[in-house]
């Protein structure tokens, strides 16, 4: 029994000091947590799994969170819930003007088929200028808000003549199908799903009116502290990009089973998508600027923002 006890002394003590010795033990794995919709390329991303080999030699875990629509998810980096995400045009714009601390690190090329202002088939309304005195849903600081404001002043209607009702897509589908609203401004694939399902027709898409961009972004500290992670997590965008550009049909059929929309349907969808993840140019800048700018002036937004101090600067 003594025997016992010394060796069990023994091995207590042998693990203790090995914890202090230089390549006895490696620390535990960080972890980035990346916020992602049921829709685009991060989705994708999480689904082949060619992320986690590219973060692993940085000492990084990948945590997914899945969020419906890129308000949520700007409140949850906002919160410290999330390190990374995605979202169109206006939502990062809210949130830089709510003083999130965020920095946009890339982004997609414009992709104004994706997003539409949809009514349904029998409606009377026939031309933009019919959505004065209407009620239109949307998502509230999603990307179709921009699209909104753009279609009713080229139709000569101001934002006050209309009645926005902001609800989440699942919502404002419910409400659109039981007329509870004259109109719905929506973006793929919930678009795509509208269109085959009830017959909804375009009214408008966002072409000539909103680039519709897909933006990815990091919060600051994340950004500042981790740029090889921030790096490598856009290297495995890239590489999907690379992968699904052209393959519509065989990216439907992945994403069909987890989002919940018919392949056939999707694939609608992704023809409208663009890819080329890169980072954020001058052009890219003056648009969200310009969006940033109308929102301000239509009091949407408290307070004016700069989109150039809220841009990753290259790492040297």
């Amino acid at each position: 029994m003594k025997l016992v006890r010394i060796m069990v002394g023994v091995a207590i003590f042998l693990g203790v000091a090995g914890a202090f010795l230089p390549g006895a033990s490696s620390a535990p794995d960080k972890v980035v947590t990346i916020g992602y919709q049921k829709y685009g390329n991060l989705i994708l991303l999480k689904g082949r799994g060619g992320l986690e080999s590219k973060l692993a030699p940085l000492g990084f875990k990948v945590d997914w969170r899945e969020f419906q629509s890129g308000p949520p998810l700007l409140e949850a980096l906002n919160a410290g819930a999330i390190d990374f995400g995605h979202a169109g045009e206006t939502p990062p714009i809210f949130a830089q003007a709510a003083g999130v601390p965020f920095v946009y690190v890339a982004y997609e090329p414009p992709a104004p088929k994706g997003e539409a202002i949809l009514v349904p088939k029998n409606s009377p309304i026939n031309t933009l200028a019919d959505l004065k005195g209407k009620k239109i849903a949307l998502n509230k600081g999603s990307n179709v808000h921009f699209l909104l404001v753009q279609a009713l002043e080229k139709a000569g209607v101001k934002y006050s003549e209309i009645t926005a009702i902001y609800l989440a897509p699942a919502d404002a589908r419910a409400a659109f199908e039981r007329g509870a609203v004259d109109a719905w401004v929506i973006w793929d694939p919930f678009q795509a799903a509208a269109e085959a399902a009830t017959g909804a027709r375009t009214l408008t898409d966002a072409t000539g009116l909103a680039p519709n961009r897909q933006f990815y972004f990091a919060g600051q500290k994340f950004a500042n502290a981790n740029p090889a992670a921030v790096d490598a997590i856009l290297a495995g965008i890239a590489d999907i990009d690379r992968w699904a550009d052209g393959k519509e049909k065989t990216v439907a059929e992945e994403l069909s089973p987890g989002i919940g929309i018919p392949a056939p349907v999707l694939e609608v969808a992704l023809k409208r998508q663009t890819y080329g993840v890169r980072a954020l140019d001058d052009a890219a800048v003056a648009d969200q600027q310009r969006i940033a700018d109308t929102f301000y002036a239509l009091g949407l937004v408290p307070k004016q923002v700069v989109i150039s101090s809220a841009v990753r600067k290259p790492v040297s």
